[in-house]
């Protein structure tokens, strides 16, 4: 009697072509998971800020909002109290740049040591809301730049020798500035403002510096943190 085929072998070896081509498939036709967003909550990978939500943050701990005449100068005026508020509009995966729209920033418990100025009624920030955005990449860069009228504007109302004297400023193109995920903070450094208007009294130039956090969400639960991944 003649024996019967043996299919053991041939079949091992379609196994083994199939297992082959398996590993010979390149990565992509695999599906990948999904990146996490530019901004979360609570920690770097943490949940997601959601668009719509409204981002706060006040001076950071110990720190000041300074509006000096020149970059090395700390002639100007020195605020103790300022608050950030902002609207997140889009908060892509990342890498990527999170989009806010910039609608508070004010100032409280101001002093000047300009010659001639006794005490600061306000100092404001004008034309609001502003474009602010937020970018995941190399130093976490900050860029805020003017809404409807493109440009970024400071008033300041200072009761002088002369009486009430008005100093406007604008900032045209982009205000840089960096995010930490340290403190959750945001930083700007001597920003540069132009005179537009005003007293010739008024310094004719103004230099911003000030580090906002932390940062937290104030659409959430408990108001968390936000961080950048």
């Amino acid at each position: 009697m003649r024996a019967l085929p043996h299919r053991t072998a041939p079949l091992a070896l379609a196994a083994l072509a199939a297992l082959a081509l398996a590993v010979a498939a390149p990565a992509s036709a695999a599906p990948a998971d999904g990146a996490g967003p530019v901004l979360t909550t609570g920690s770097t990978g943490g949940a997601a800020v959601a668009a719509g939500d409204t981002l706060a943050a006040p001076l950071a701990a110990n720190g000041t909002a300074t509006f000096y005449s020149t970059a090395t100068s700390t002639t100007g005026v020195t605020c103790a109290a300022s608050q950030l508020s902002a609207t997140v509009l889009t908060n892509p995966a990342a890498p990527g740049t999170a989009t806010e729209s910039m609608t508070g920033l004010t100032f409280d418990s101001c002093t000047a040591n300009v010659t001639g100025v006794t005490s600061v009624q306000s100092l404001t920030v004008d034309t609001l809301p502003y474009n602010l955005s937020i970018d995941d990449g190399a130093g976490l860069p900050v860029t805020l730049t003017g809404g409807s009228t493109g440009q970024i504007q400071a008033t300041a109302v200072l009761n002088s020798w002369f009486g009430t004297i008005t100093c406007t400023y604008q900032l045209s193109g982009a205000f840089t500035g960096t995010a930490d995920n340290g403190g959750q903070s945001l930083t700007f450094t001597n920003e540069h403002f132009a005179k537009s208007g005003g007293s010739g009294l008024c310094p004719g130039d103004g230099y911003f510096s000030a580090s906002y956090g932390p940062v937290t969400d104030t659409g959430q639960s408990g108001a968390p943190a936000v961080y950048v991944n």
